[in-house]
């Protein structure tokens, strides 16, 4: 049986092959997405998922010989009707919502509507995801994964370290410099979202394999260039977002774990829920993560709180 999460995905496909929309309508979401890019400055994901969902609900409107400017509350309720019965996530149906009242708060403000049919619509209550750790013992066997007998494997090795060991989005780590690191005072310089700063602890064993990599493995990547970057490839350019998510799901299979749970964003993930397994404060996990609210980081305690629960149940007599 299908997943929900693979019903959607199928459905999605299906609409991308359905007939083209009215040129009328698709003007019309043009509009809308060049307007709220110039006003609220939406980022490039944002915009394709707006213009997914409107595509989507306006096809549908048209087999109703309506459209989206004649589009009335019966409509809309009928359409996520339909949508949950064809087993579209909440998550999903939230977006559309969002997509919803974007659209057509602008067009009443701009005077082509005189109400947002989407207005009463209640949105879907979304259940709290909590981010998917590793145990200690499964970092390890992923961390150990890189054969350390190439340039590239001890590069990976200090790699992975460092991404544990400090905690680093993706993003962050392929943004690295070898400035950003002072291993005398054992410190790594992080820019973070919004060009914000933080000072990160680097322990031991990522400091150990971090000198080894710059010592034995850097100057054969980077060859007679001389790139500012930390972690290079074989032409000594920097590593991408997608290089590392391809070699972090390869060295998953290596260590026997399911490597469609496993993602670079995962051992950022490991190293918050294991601080906090271990007593670390919340306030200074926030600092270390870079998170601008306590709350974002504070969903890592429940993580280690089921963590707790799931060992209890299997280790206590009475659990």
């Amino acid at each position: 049986m299908a997943t929900s999460a693979e019903t959607s995905t199928r459905l999605r496909l299906q609409a991308r092959r359905q007939a083209p929309l009215a040129d009328s309508e698709q003007r019309l979401i043009e509009t809308f997405i060049e307007r709220s890019w110039a006003e609220l400055g939406l980022a490039r994901h944002t915009m394709s998922g707006y213009r997914t969902d409107l595509a989507g609900f306006a096809r549908w409107l048209e087999a109703r010989t309506s459209s989206l400017f004649c589009a009335q509350r019966s409509d809309v309720f009928d359409y996520f009707a339909k949508r949950t019965a064809d087993g579209y996530s909440a998550r999903s149906n939230a977006r559309l919502l969002s997509c919803l009242r974007a659209f057509y708060t602008q067009q009443v403000r701009i005077g082509c509507v005189s109400e947002d049919p989407s207005a009463t619509l209640a949105a879907p209550k979304l259940g709290r995801r909590l981010p998917k750790a590793l145990s200690e013992a499964q970092v390890d066997a992923l961390l150990a994964a890189p054969l350390l007998d190439s340039v590239e494997g001890l590069r990976d090795r200090a790699m992975l370290e460092l991404m544990y060991g400090a905690g680093l989005r993706v993003s962050e780590l392929v943004g690295l410099d070898s400035l950003s690191l002072n291993l005398r005072q054992g410190v790594l310089r992080i820019r973070g979202k919004g060009g914000k700063e933080r000072l990160v602890p680097l322990g031991e064993e990522a400091s150990h394999w971090i000198e080894k990599y710059l010592a034995e493995a850097r100057p054969q990547l980077a060859g007679k260039l001389s790139p500012p970057g930390l972690f290079l490839d074989r032409r000594g350019q920097l590593l991408t977002r997608q290089q590392v998510w391809y070699a972090i799901k390869r060295f998953a299979v290596h260590a026997g774990l399911d490597s469609a749970s496993v993602s670079p964003h995962t051992l950022r993930h490991a190293f918050a829920t294991h601080l906090l397994n271990h007593g670390a404060d919340l306030r200074a996990l926030q600092m270390m993560l870079g998170h601008s609210s306590l709350s974002t980081t504070q969903i890592y305690t429940f993580v280690a709180r089921e963590g707790l629960k799931r060992l209890h149940a299997a280790h206590h007599p009475r659990g």
